[in-house]
């Protein structure tokens, strides 16, 4: 139930704020706007404000089905116009009006991204500190030296003058995603685990390419996930946990010859810890209350879609180590415009690089991704709802000013060939590029529900 009152939550408020922003300026430039609708089908309200602007007499209405909206205006190209209104219908209007009317929409998703980073900023947010868990053997990370544990203090790229200093984990995520899309080498300032002494690592990240821009991205680049202490959380009954002895707060030192160094470490110890389809049975050292202890502990097997994997049947490893980030009022509008900035980039960045097959199309995420992560960020707080307001509030406007011919990016460049040429496009090149624009967009939708049923389940 989260799920879906997020998701339409979302969806309402970001399609409203786009329409709102054609509506406002459509009212600005004296268009007539006959409908302001959320939503599509059956109208579940109707209504008519008492104080409107001379002569608007808008309807607002909202439909049955939330998948999007639209401002209809007064138009001659769509129903006949009376003289005295001829003035006032959208297609009469100059073309610098026209061309801000349609624009207003995407551009009112954007700034709504800039004021939700910045209430963001004010408010504060609580993520995980930068604290590398253990990379993967192959990682980058792992190449460059890092054994889990490190804390990184500052970023940038390989031969910088200055490192800026890192907030949390999603910033230094953040910021080898930046990197790694525009080809850059980063440069880390880390101190060592428990504090031992600081040096600098290179991430090559100008290795990657585009191409491993897929969700899978993180786990090469050896920042799956932040460092986590190998504890023990709750011990379920008739576990190999509960068999073994094990019990909730005992800290893992090593299994059998190999020293845990993190919670995602011992995690994957214990899927490893099987010989065919029967539990390797290894002496695990650990500290309970101050006593060290060894423990002899056969995981169960189970079957995960066709690999066995062992299990213990307890929680593995405590909460991260968290942080508040938080901005002034100042500080925090600046990063608000300097984040929806730099998301609109990488949105661009990564869109191209999938154009001409540089980057996976795995990216391409749909409906059933974004109610996904709708309900996840609900369920953690007001802060990372916000935020995951913002980032679908930048795609949303960055989406729409695609030169698309059924977007309202395609119609911008019907205006800037009027714009160049002195004439407006023909009907019959309009109804080309349109099909073709549906045509595309089809595509992509098709796409994006097969990355969003493989995403989810399979």
């Amino acid at each position: 139930m989260l799920t879906l009152v997020a998701f339409v939550v979302a969806l309402g408020l970001l399609i409203a704020v786009h329409e709102y922003g054609h509506y406002r300026v459509a009212v600005a430039c004296n268009v007539r706007v006959i409908r302001f609708s959320i939503g599509f089908g059956p109208a579940l309200l109707r209504w008519k404000p008492r104080r409107q602007r001379p002569g608007q007499d808008t309807e607002f209405v909202v439909g049955a089905l939330p998948l999007g909206g639209y401002v209809r205006m007064l138009d001659e190209r769509e129903a006949p116009v009376a003289p005295e209104e001829r003035h006032r219908a959208f297609n009469t209007q100059p073309l610098k009006s026209r061309a801000a009317i349609v624009a207003a929409g995407p551009v009112a998703n954007l700034l709504l991204a800039v004021l939700l980073y910045a209430v963001v900023g004010w408010i504060g947010v609580q993520e995980p500190a930068a604290v590398i868990g253990k990379p993967a053997e192959s990682s980058l990370a792992a190449e460059a030296g890092l054994q889990g544990g490190e804390r990184v203090l500052g970023v940038g790229d390989d031969g910088a003058d200055s490192l800026s200093p890192v907030s949390s984990f999603e910033d230094l995520r953040w910021q080898a995603t930046r990197a790694a899309l525009d080809g850059r080498d980063l440069r880390l300032e880390i101190e060592g685990a428990a504090g031992r002494g600081t040096r600098e690592v290179v991430l090559p990240l100008s290795s990657m390419g585009a191409r491993d821009a897929d969700p899978q991205m993180f786990a090469r680049i050896g920042l799956a996930a932040p460092f986590t202490r190998p504890v023990i959380g709750e011990v379920m009954a008739d576990g190999a946990a509960s068999r073994s002895g094990l019990k909730a707060g005992d800290q893992v030192l090593s299994v059998g010859s190999t020293t845990v160094i993190d919670g995602q470490h011992l995690r994957e110890l214990i899927r490893r810890s099987v010989d065919g389809r029967e539990g390797r049975a290894q002496p695990w050292h650990i500290e309970r209350d101050g006593r060290m202890l060894t423990l002899e502990v056969r995981p169960d097997v189970r079957d995960e879609s066709g690999t066995a994997i062992g299990r213990i049947g307890a929680y593995v490893g405590a909460a991260p180590e968290m942080v508040t980030v938080r901005q002034g009022p100042l500080d925090g509008l600046v990063k608000g415009v300097q984040r929806t900035w730099e998301v609109s980039t990488l949105t661009l960045k990564m869109m191209g690089k999938m154009v001409i097959g540089e980057a996976s199309i795995k990216n391409i995420s749909g409906p059933l991704t974004i109610a996904d992560y709708a309900g996840k960020s609900a369920s953690l707080g007001l802060t990372q709802y916000l935020v995951f307001l913002a980032l679908i509030s930048v795609s949303l406007g960055v989406l729409n000013l695609l030169p698309l011919p059924v977007l309202d990016g395609g119609h911008l460049m019907y205006y800037l060939w009027e714009g160049l040429t002195g004439r407006g496009v023909s009907d019959a090149w309009m109804e080309r590029l349109q099909r073709g624009g549906v045509a595309l967009l089809l595509v992509m939708m098709s796409i994006a529900l097969f990355n969003d049923v493989n995403r989810l389940f399979g």
